[in-house]
């Protein structure tokens, strides 16, 4: 059974935040709440991503590769639980290597240099009691079009997939990019002569408040980062089986114009709750607030006063298993 929710066009997002006194109260309330403990935003997996990552258990990626030392630290946090740490869940990371190149893949256009039968710079690892999982690396390098980045995929002890995200690396004049590009004697020879910022970058241009890392050290020392990254993953009280009580699809189409639909399947009969947020975590409006049957849903919504830009829909479902959130991005043209 599929049932669609239209939005109607006597009340567009923007309109309803702007004549509702009781949408901007509770878009204040809830601002810094979003912020701290939302989903990390979802990303593209991009052109390169692991291949059988389950074979490449391990701390220690580097591989072959020679580059400055670098550490990564990745706790994941679970919004289920009041942002508590995430144990047992399993993160498989991936980045490029000094001078812009992937392993497993190579010998195309889109990447010269064949390294097919290399595994470097990938690694896999499970949280522990602290949510905590660290990775032995080299810092990576960059590419044309993207910024310094590291790819994050995220499942739950199971094997079901959370979240797939990136990490954004911070940007300035003594940054440990800037550092990094400019460490001849380490083989960094790219400098930062037509680098992308990720202002510019095609996947942080819409903005990194919930992507962006912390790194510190030094050339000499080697950098140590350190991120948090937030997952919708088991409710508190409630058994690990039950968890898949919906699956939330990407909204297409993507970028929205006139209109675009969520898709939404439940396991049960729920109370569906759609928030939209700005990329400050700032509340725009709750279009969506009421039961929906088990099956196949199109959550179907209309543009009506929306602007141009890059925004959050935070999906909230509740049922006799417990209460369940996941968000994704979409775009507006």
């Amino acid at each position: 059974m599929e049932r669609k929710d239209f939005l109607k066009n006597s009340i567009g997002f923007l309109g309803l935040a702007v004549a509702a006194p009781s949408m901007l109260k509770a878009k204040e309330a809830n601002s810094e709440n979003a912020l701290a403990c939302s989903v990390t935003n979802s990303e593209t997996a991009g052109p390169f991503p692991t291949i059988t990552p389950a074979s490449l258990i391990r701390t220690n990626m580097i591989g072959d590769r020679t580059g400055i030392p670098f550490t990564i630290n990745i706790n994941i946090n679970n919004i289920n639980a009041n942002c508590a740490a995430l144990q047992g869940a399993i993160v498989d990371i991936w980045h490029c290597d000094k001078d812009g190149y992937y392993s497993q893949y190579g010998g195309t256009a889109m990447q010269t240099v064949n390294y097919t039968t290399n595994t470097f710079l990938r690694g896999r690892q499970t949280t522990d009691a602290n949510g905590l999982v660290s990775f032995t690396s080299i810092f990576p390098g960059w590419y044309t079009s993207r910024a310094t980045h590291i790819h994050v995929h995220i499942y739950n002890a199971s094997g079901t997939s959370l979240l797939i995200t990136q990490i954004a690396f911070p940007e300035g004049a003594t940054s440990a990019v800037v550092q990094a590009n400019n460490a001849t004697a380490y083989g960094y020879t790219k400098g930062m002569t037509g680098y992308t910022y990720n202002s510019s970058d095609n996947v942080f241009s819409d903005g990194v408040t919930n992507e962006l890392s912390s790194v510190t050290g030094s050339v000499a020392d080697g950098f140590v980062l350190n991120h948090t990254i937030y997952v919708a993953g088991p409710t508190l009280g409630i058994n690990e089986n039950s968890q898949q009580a919906f699956g939330l699809g990407q909204n297409y189409p993507n970028p929205m114009k006139s209109s675009t639909t969520i898709p939404l399947s439940l396991n049960t009969d729920s109370k569906v709750t759609v928030q939209l947020f700005d990329l400050t975590g700032r509340l725009i409006a709750t279009p969506i607030d009421k039961n929906f049957s088990y099956g196949a849903n199109s959550l179907v919504l209309d543009r009506n006063g929306l602007s141009s830009g890059h925004y959050i829909y935070k999906v909230k479902v509740v049922n006799e298993k417990g209460t369940f959130e996941q968000s994704k991005k979409f775009l507006v043209e």
